[in-house]
Order: structure tokens, then sequence, then C-alpha cells
């Protein structure tokens, strides 16, 4: 926000004639008057021009700025790669003196040019554009979905065209990547767009607390990589970890303020990229049964189930509820994260055997044929209601998702598919035949958990970049009759679960994220075989770092 500075009459005088006597020194010292101490004062007795304009007492007229030096020709370096690249002959654009980044300063895309602008060193103008700018525009009409854009470089200009405030977005991103990592544009046409919707982080922030300032680094590096989606886990046995004002008993020592998560949903959507915010249940809740030891599942022989609530309890019914409901309008996106993994009841080789109360329940609410997997699955269903009647679309982990039973889990409910490890685990081709979308977070590439237990080991850039698409959903082969498009298969996301939390620091995390965040990248943004040798890529991913 700008702020008003008001002088008084006596400041102002005094203000005057000290800037009076300091450009006195200056001419004494001769140095220019126009602030430019990298190039000779036109004032100069020494030069011919200085001495003819002494005694003509008539100013030298100023030199025309020499016209940078042209932009080598090829594709524009970038992480990801462009999509489609049209050259044409002439000398592209390069941020020189005099350049501006140009756009409506009421329009939607004024925000978008004023951050160009900041990362290039350059001022920020209404429009009409001249020689020497970038300008941005909106055209409704363009083709390419709302996240593609058209970036035309010619007569040492560049123009940005998209439909939608996010395509002009990434628009910018090439610019800035491209001057990185050529100094400038080359003369042409890119015509870029991503491939996959859906394209990003996973982030457990509730058994490792990260701060909001390392959170909004890697929202920054996301969006320079052109990613849209931060999954924000902040609920676990070990923590939870955002403030809140419905049942402040759970939450942990070290968490987030709202007003720190504020910062970092207002500075995602300033970058385009949308907070997915998950609350697990009715597994991996142990922070919130520390608060609430009653309702804790227990077995057959009184035994609790570590992080496990009692679904048959209505009473946990109403912390989740009263939870979703204070959570959902703290995040703007259109996802709630349900979770519905790795629930203990279902991990066990005879879930009616061991937790017969659960078993007893079910058959109670759904009828005698009922299981302790149907009471789950309602429960599932349940929560992704009070999810919809706040406006979201909700999500689930693979693993809790069951066949067989008499009740059918949500067909509403979008499936993140992890693992096929898990007891009763499917194939992810069971869940494309039932028409359900599967987004890849596959645990083979894409899980990063701290200390690699339970054999788990850090995933490489490479091995991603090379082996991993979309549709390789389980293990390392593709599924093999699909459909995997993009309406069936939206994207992915990397995934850092600390389950040994103090395995790594939070600079060592942001260390060993950065060349397989930017594979995911690339892999996401263009469905073709990456051509760049892997040494080069990574060559790249270092130079169009900030």
């Amino acid at each position: 926000m700008a702020r008003t500075v008001r002088l008084s009459r006596a400041s102002a005088v005094r203000g005057t004639v000290a800037s009076l006597a300091l450009l006195a020194t200056m001419s004494l010292m001769g140095c220019p008057r126009d602030g430019s101490a990298d190039r000779p004062a036109r004032d100069d007795s020494r030069s011919p021009e200085g001495s003819t304009a002494a005694t003509s007492g008539k100013p030298s007229p100023a030199a025309p700025a020499p016209a940078p030096a042209p932009v080598a020709r090829g594709v524009p370096q970038t992480v990801p790669a462009v999509r489609g690249y049209t050259a044409r002959n002439g000398p592209g654009w390069r941020p020189a003196k005099g350049a501006r980044v140009v756009a409506d300063e009421k329009g939607p895309l004024a925000d978008e040019a004023r951050r160009l602008a900041a990362d290039l060193r350059l001022p920020f103008a209404a429009a009409p554009a001249r020689p020497g700018d970038v300008e941005l525009a909106l055209r409704p009409g363009q083709s390419g979905g709302r996240e593609s854009y058209e970036l035309t470089t010619q007569d040492r200009k560049v123009l940005i065209t998209a439909p939608d405030e996010a395509g002009a977005f990434y628009g910018t991103r090439t610019v800035v990547q491209a001057v990185r990592t050529g100094g400038g544009l080359p003369e042409g046409v890119v015509r870029d767009g991503p491939d996959r919707p859906q394209r990003g982080l996973n982030l457990d922030v509730a058994r490792k607390h990260f701060t909001g300032d390392w959170i909004e680094r890697r929202l920054r590096e996301m969006a320079d990589l052109k990613l849209n989606q931060l999954g924000l886990h902040f609920s676990d046995d070990q923590g939870f970890r955002i403030e809140s004002s419905s049942h402040p008993e759970v939450v942990s020592p070290q968490h987030l303020t709202k007003a720190e998560l504020r910062r970092i949903t207002d500075l995602a959507t300033a970058l385009h990229i949308t907070v997915v915010p998950e609350i697990d249940s009715p597994g991996h809740l142990g922070a919130v049964m520390n608060a609430h030891p009653s309702l804790q599942l227990r077995d057959a022989s009184g035994t609790v189930a570590r992080g496990a609530v009692d679904v048959a309890n209505p009473q946990s019914a109403r912390i989740l509820d009263d939870l979703i409901r204070e959570f959902a309008p703290l995040f703007p996106g259109p996802w709630f994260h349900l979770g519905s993994d790795e629930y203990r009841a279902l991990m066990a080789r005879d879930p009616q055997t061991s937790y017969p109360r659960l078993a007893e329940v079910a058959r109670q609410k759904y009828g005698p044929k009922a299981r302790v997997q149907d009471l789950a699955t309602g429960w599932l269903n349940d929560r992704a209601a009070v999810v919809r009647s706040l406006g979201k679309t909700p999500k689930a982990w693979n693993d809790g998702f069951f066949t067989g039973g008499v009740v059918t889990p949500d067909k509403s409910i979008e499936v993140e598919y992890w693992t096929g490890k898990e007891i009763g685990a499917r194939q992810p081709q069971e869940y494309l035949n039932e028409g359900r979308t599967l987004v890849n977070l596959n645990d083979e590439y894409l899980y990063y958990v701290l200390g690699q237990p339970n054999q788990f080991v850090y995933p490489t850039g490479e091995r991603i970049y090379r082996q991993w698409s979309p549709a390789v959903l389980r293990g390392t082969v593709p599924v093999p009759k699909g459909p995997t498009t993009p309406d069936r298969i939206p994207g992915g996301r990397l995934a850092v679960w600390c389950d040994l939390a103090h395995a790594q620091t939070p600079d060592q995390v942001a260390s060993g994220i950065r060349l397989p965040l930017a594979a995911v990248a690339q892999r996401l943004w263009d469905p073709r075989v990456p051509t760049l040798p892997w040494v080069d890529f990574t060559v790249l991913a270092g130079r169009v770092r900030r």
C-alpha cells in the first residue's frame, strides 16, 4: 500500500537547498547529472562536444541508445520446455534500457505485468506498447485452454496473449526463464500450454513443522516451473499444524497461525497455485485423538489402534465435521482432501473378528451383509457430503476405496492413487473402469519419505524424467488399457512425507526435491518423452532458478 508523506514548509526548503548543493558538488566532480554513472557526462569540457556546448551555450543532443545485441536463434530454454516454437528472422528481444512491461493498469493482467516487471527489473507502464516493451493482453477466444499462451517476439517487442490470466502468467515465466538462460527471447512465436491440469507438490506439514516463509519459497519455485497445486497435509498422528478456533485443544505447539496461512494462500493465488487442504481420517488422526482419547479405536482386546478414530462413535463425526467446516473456507481452491488411507481396522487380516463392535454397528446401519469396510465407506461418504455442501470437490487416497460391499464410495470423490502395496489395494485400471479420475502420486517414483523407512528410497529427478509418466500410476508399468487422457488422469504431484521428521532439515528437503520437482513439471507439462539429455536438463534446471 502506498504511503503519503507530508513535509513541512521548512523541511521542503531545507530539502531544496540540500539538493542544489548536491547538484553543484556533482558538477564540480564531473558526475553525470542524470544519475547514469556508467557513461560520461555530456558537459565534460575535455571532450569536443563539451567544448562546443560550453562555448555556444546550447546543450548537445543526446546520442540514441545503441540497439541491444541480437538474441541467438533457437527454442527458448525453459523448464518445462515450451511445446511449440516457430522461428522467424529478426533480432529478438532483450530487456534493454528503456524497456517496459505494458498492460492495462486497471485490467485483469495488471498483477501479472507488475510481477514480471519486478522480476526483470523493468518499469511497469500502461498501454500502448512501443519498441523494446513486453506487452500482456487477454484474448478470450484464443485456442489452447485457460493455461495456454502465445508469445510473439517481433521487431524488438514481445506480446504475450492468453485466454485467461493463468496462461498469461505462464507466458511471463517463459520470458523470465529465457532471460536467465539466453539473455532474452529469439525472434518467433511460442505456442505453449500444459498437458495435465493438476501439477504440483504435496507437503506433509503435520509430522514436521515447516515455516510459512519456507512454504512461500516453495510456492515461488513451483510457479517458475508452471506448477499449479500444493497439497497441504496438516493433520496426522504426530501433529495438527494449523491454528483452530473450533478445536484449539488439538493444535500442536508448533503450527501455522491463520494469519500465516492467509499469507500462504494469498501468495499461492497470486501465483496461480491452488492449495489443497487435507485432514486425514479415519486413520492418521493421532493428534486429534490425543486430545480426545475416548474416541480412539480399540480392538477386541482393548488395545488402541494408533491414530485411528472410532467411526462407530457419533462424537467422532462431530469433531471431524467441525474441523472441515472451519478449514474449508480458509482455502480458496475447489478441493478438500479427506485422506481415508491406512485405517487400522481395515489393515487387520480379519476386521470383523478384530473389531467386532465396528462389525456390529455396520450391520445395524447397513444391513446383515454389511462389514467393517462398509462402515468406513459410509464415513468417507458422509465427510464427502460435508465437503460438497461447502462448495468443494472431495479427494481421497486410493486405499480408502473398496469393492464388494453394500456401500459404494461416492463417485464424486476424486481418487489420488499412491500405492498398490496395502492390503486389498486394487489396480489403477479398476478405478478407471469404474469411470473415476485418478491423480498420480505413485509411491514408486513420487514419494520423498524422510529417513527412507519401509523400503522407501528418495526419488531421483533422473528416474522420473526417464521412466515416469502420468499413466504410470502403480509400480513401473503404465496402465495397460487406459483411458489415460487428461480428463481421466488429470495430473500428479511429488509428495514429501515426514515419517522420520528429523532425518532432514527443511533446507535439505528443499535441496532434495529440487530436481525431482523440475522433472515432474516437465513430464506433466509435455506428454512427449523428453529429448534433452538428463545431464543437460540438470544444468538447465540450475540456470532457470532465481
